[in-house]
């Protein structure tokens, strides 16, 4: 069994999965990070700075590393935009704006086959997503993200949605649906972190796995021991932000530490 057919597998079963999250058409970048020991890398085709062939080019480098697999952020909840993710080669999606049940649904139809409304045509995906429909079905992870008032109203019944193999938290999104002035406004932390254990014991009542972004390894850290079964330390850009800004400091001080 490949690490492809695998992966499903491992997070509904609540193995805990570290991620990486990537928003820059960087395959060379991306084929390294992918080599370092991460269950998955995800490529942002929502907010990244990545078109559907650098897309393609980052799902291939994945593939070129050893033992991640490629998960694809589509831009909205279509069934072209999840299909062209699946059939580039993504083991899973992770879909945005999730509001209740009936968007959970149509995220999972348009990732299956069977009963569903992804349209056969499996191009890379069919090196190690199947290619018969059945296997495919059976490999191909959904994720559904939880980040509005109206996802966080309807959870419980977000996680019941057959074929919802999960929920993840965008915590930049969900903290303004809660009234923060800003992704990092700390005025709604209580509100904020009430609703991360609402949403990781939706998850748990429903046998699903509870996701979540973090913005560093040390708070995925903290969300794993809090429950989450499943952390995606973010980003290629703001770790390349930091490092540059981190060694220019570093320069002009003379700490050469």
């Amino acid at each position: 069994m490949t690490p492809h057919t695998q992966f499903r597998q491992r997070l509904t079963s609540g193995v805990q999965l570290i991620g990486y999250w990537c928003v820059l058409d960087a395959p060379v970048a991306v084929e390294r990070i992918a080599m370092l020991g991460y269950d998955y890398i995800a490529i942002d085709m929502q907010h990244g700075l990545v078109g559907f062939d650098g897309m393609v080019r980052s799902l291939t480098a994945v593939d070129a590393g050893d033992g991640a697999v490629g998960l694809v952020r589509v831009g909205e909840n279509s069934a072209a935009s999840i299909g062209r993710a699946l059939d580039s080669g993504a083991v899973g999606v992770i879909v945005p704006l999730i509001e209740d049940g009936d968007d959970a649904a149509r995220a999972v139809s348009a990732a299956r086959y069977a009963g569903g409304r992804r349209s056969y045509g499996p191009m890379r995906s069919a090196l190690r997503i199947g290619p018969t429909p059945a296997d495919a079905d059976a490999a191909t992870t959904v994720l559904v993200m939880v980040e509005t008032a109206s996802g966080l109203d309807h959870v419980d019944e977000i996680c019941r949605v057959p074929g919802v193999d999960g929920v993840y938290v965008g915590p930049s999104d969900l903290r303004l649906a809660l009234g923060g002035s800003s992704s990092t406004d700390a005025s709604v932390d209580e509100a904020f972190e009430a609703a991360l254990q609402r949403i990781v014991r939706a998850a748990e009542e429903a046998g699903v796995a509870a996701a979540i972004h973090t913005p560093s390894g040390a708070v995925a850290a903290e969300r794993l021991a809090q429950g989450f079964t499943v952390a995606t330390v973010a980003s290629d850009l703001t770790h390349l932000e930091i490092s540059a800004r981190d060694h220019l400091s570093r320069a002009r001080t003379g700490d050469g530490r």
